[in-house]
């Protein structure tokens, strides 16, 4: 059995540069990998392409590393809680992909098994579509979209062995498991790391053979995005 566990978020980054693109999972600020977040801002990359559901909040999250105009070019679906992000993309400082969270979630997973290209009904006819194939099957309209190519893959899971075998837990298990294995490498962050045989099988969601490197996060802030309360009668 090959372990993937190193010692530090720094050690799970090595090979990291200028220019790269890479998945991050996350739903909202559910689920986020948060350290390997903050070791991308440590380390200033510059010029990277990031494949993500949304782009943080202004002070967290994705947010960091646009701050610092760390990012070149977003490729997300959801994108309206951040102010910087807005700004950036509205003065032609940033380049925005804009994907139907579907279409986002089938791209990475496409990576994931190694398919080169998906057929998805939506976005036909409006401006997705616009310079890309469409074929028609059993009556109805699809376009082509191609799998995605990264270089690294940023996945936050509540638990995992040295094997690389995660668990996620609740709203995490969103874009964590689609983006796990479908970029060149694959790096887990994790709140617990347990030994090899200590998971129930049973319960793991995606095993080790999709991840690279695996290291156990620290400091998880866990913040809500839009924290609403019911009054007290």
């Amino acid at each position: 059995m090959i372990l993937k566990a190193v010692n530090s978020v720094s050690d799970a980054l090595d090979g990291v540069q200028d220019n790269m693109t890479f998945m991050l999972g996350g739903f909202g600020l559910s689920g986020i990998p948060e350290n390997a977040i903050a070791e991308l801002v440590k380390r200033n990359v510059k010029g990277v392409t990031c494949i993500s559901n949304n782009a943080g909040v202004d002070d967290f999250g994705l947010g960091l590393l646009l701050q610092k105009k760390q990012i070149k070019k977003m490729i997300s679906s959801y994108v309206g809680e951040n102010d910087e992000f807005e700004r950036q993309m509205l003065s032609g400082e940033l380049d925005v992909e804009l994907i139907p969270q579907g279409t986002l979630a089938e791209r990475c997973r496409a990576a994931q098994a190694g398919f080169p290209a998906i057929f998805t009904p939506a976005g036909f006819g409006t401006e997705v579509a616009i310079g890309k194939e469409t074929r028609e099957f059993d009556g109805k309209m699809y376009v082509l979209e191609h799998a995605f190519k990264a270089d690294f893959a940023f996945v936050k899971a509540w638990k995992g062995d040295a094997a690389g075998n995660l668990i996620f837990k609740g709203t995490a298990r969103n874009f964590n498991p689609c983006m796990a294995g479908a970029a060149k490498i694959t790096v887990a962050e994790v709140e617990e790391l347990v030994p090899v045989g200590e998971l129930d099988p049973n319960q793991i969601h995606i095993p080790g053979i999709f991840v690279q490197r695996i290291f156990q996060g620290e400091k998880y802030e866990k913040r809500i995005e839009q924290r609403t309360i019911r009054q007290r009668s």
